[in-house]
């Protein structure tokens, strides 16, 4: 089994990365929240590393840390929770943001993911609830009230199709939420790339 992966990324794109190590290239499947702190394509990078194993596929999820790691396997565990809610969940909080609004009993925040509704975010702080470890062996401490993550995972997913093709999180995030409010619910993730890349380029 796979846990660790240290290379250098080949692409980067809404799916996942490919990372070449010693020659081989390997798809690996990240979470937007991981994919914004990936350097740009070329640059060598290391991942801790999910192996999950099918009857017809092996698939690899990659991770900052540990911790982001533990904290997907913890999330898998939860009926109705599959490897691309997990990621959601992991892309619009970090480990500790989950744990906080577990232990709290907020499971209004945890549906600002992707995928996950009422009910399903009901099970979350249901089942996770007072389990130990939740974030691995080390324990994060949870604040008294969850700081208020990116709710929108369309224009995260845009920030980081823009920070992999090498422009900075801090002039991508302006131009794209003002592109974002201009646009509505009619944006998608495309053509708010497509706006981005103008106004960057004025």
């Amino acid at each position: 089994m796979i846990g660790r992966l240290s290379g250098t990324i080949v692409a980067a794109d809404a799916e996942g990365v490919l990372i070449d190590v010693n020659g081989v290239g390997y798809v690996v499947g990240v979470s937007t929240r991981t994919l914004a702190s990936l350097p740009p394509p070329g640059a060598p990078a290391t991942l801790a590393i999910e192996t999950m194993v099918r009857e017809d596929a092996i698939t690899l999820y990659g991770f900052l840390d540990a911790t982001e790691r533990a904290a997907f396997r913890t999330l898998l565990t939860v009926q109705g929770v599959g490897a691309k809610v997990a990621l959601a969940l992991l892309g619009a909080f970090s480990p500790g943001q989950i744990a906080a609004a577990i232990a709290t009993g907020d499971a209004k925040t945890l549906t600002r993911a992707s995928g996950v509704g009422a009910r399903l975010a009901a099970r979350l702080v249901t089942e996770l609830k007072g389990k130990p470890g939740f974030t691995g062996a080390e324990a994060i401490p949870v604040a008294a009230s969850v700081p208020a993550p990116p709710a929108d995972p369309l224009l995260a997913d845009a920030v980081s199709a823009l920070a992999n093709l090498g422009y900075r999180r801090a002039e991508a995030e302006p131009a794209l939420a003002a592109a974002r409010r201009r646009m509505g619910e009619a944006a998608s993730v495309e053509a708010l790339i497509r706006e981005g890349l103008k106004a960057l380029a004025r």
